[in-house]
Order: structure tokens, then sequence, then C-alpha cells
């Protein structure tokens, strides 16, 4: 099923992406699109909790692979004030327990066919940032945490910053390729505020 998924998926983007400098990402074409979404419901198949609607795409999704994560700015500024009026804020502090965060933070697990639907799940943090500096293995898509809560305080407007930047990153930059893990309901209000914590609270390991 791999092959056949992957070699219509391929050909679909060989003839349909436009031209673009090396490291660049190619535009599409909404007709291309379209026939990209095809292929995959065509060759995807249904397995327990994956299912197939996890290819349809919202209004934000489309506009960045139509306009190759850059769109412009009278498309971009409408639908990131919708994404930030959608971030629920809980009230008061916003700090839970840096302990629980560092877990949430290495933890990868939940959304696969093979996890039971409603099984807490992880943030995946340091597949993309290092935010323990005695945590070795992290990737680099996105920037370095350490030190975050040093640099930035620990304050009201950083806490609000910071829990909205997890729960939906789209809010302040429309294309990141950061999951919106709120409003996807990846992670939990709780959850959300363990890493915040792990990030600003002075005793945890990132700001040692």
């Amino acid at each position: 099923m791999r092959r056949s998924l992957i070699l219509p998926v391929a050909a679909v983007l060989a003839a349909c992406a436009a031209p673009a400098p090396m490291g660049e990402r190619p535009s599409v074409l909404p007709q291309d699109l379209e026939r990209i979404t095809t292929v995959l419901k065509r060759d995807l198949r249904e397995r327990g909790q994956a299912k197939l609607n996890r290819v349809e795409q919202d209004a934000v999704q489309r506009a960045c692979n139509l306009n190759a994560d850059n769109p412009p700015e009278s498309v971009a500024k409408p639908l990131e004030e919708a994404q930030l009026q959608a971030i629920k804020f809980p009230s008061g502090n916003l700090l839970g327990d840096w302990k629980q965060g560092e877990r949430i933070a290495q933890s990868g697990r939940g959304s696969m066919w093979s996890d039971k639907p409603g099984v807490q799940e992880g943030g995946s943090c340091y597949n993309c940032h290092q935010i323990s500096p005695k945590v070795e293995a992290f990737g680099t898509l996105g920037p370095s945490l350490a030190g975050f809560g040093k640099i930035r305080g620990n304050g009201p407007e950083i806490q609000k910053y910071v829990y909205g930047k997890i729960y939906n990153s789209k809010a302040h930059n429309l294309c990141s390729q950061m999951p919106r893990l709120g409003f996807a309901g990846t992670l939990n209000e709780q959850q959300i505020k363990d890493v915040v914590a792990l990030l600003l609270d002075p005793a945890s390991p990132v700001n040692q």
C-alpha cells in the first residue's frame, strides 16, 4: 500500500509543482491540491482512530499550501486573527508543573492508529526544539528554547504568549510548521500549563 500511495503522489507533485529555487517550497495550484487530496483519499485506508478526515485541509492549511507558506498579508492577517480568537485562555496563573511538562515534551505518544482513543498524548516538543540542556537528543527544525524563561521572564504577559503559542501557533505565524497542539486537541489545558512551566519556571532545568 505504501508504494501505491507514494508513486502517484510523487507523480502528481512532479507534474504539478511550479518551478522554485533550490530549498524553497513551490506553490501548488488549486486544482493540483485537489488532485493530491484525491490520490491520498484513494490510496490511504482508515485504521483505528486514523480517519481519512486527516487529509482534509482547513482554510489555514489551504492558504499556506497554495502560496508556498507565504500568503499575501490580505489573506494571512484575517486568518491569523481568527486563529487568535480561537485560543481558549484559562483564567489565573498559567504555570503548571514543570516536571510534568518535561514528560509531556519528551513524549510522542498518541494519534497513532494503534493508540486507543482518549489516551493522553504527548507534545513531541524535543522533535523540533532543544529545551532542557541536559537532554542531548533533540531536533533543530525549531529554535532552541534553552534558557527561555531566564531570558524572557515569567510574568503574566509572557505566560499568556507562551500558552497561546502552544495552543495555536498559527495565530502568530500563519504558516508556522509548529502544530496547533491545543486547537487540535492534542494537549489539554493542564498539559499546556505544564509545558508553559517547563519553559518559564525558574526551577525548571530549562532555566538553570
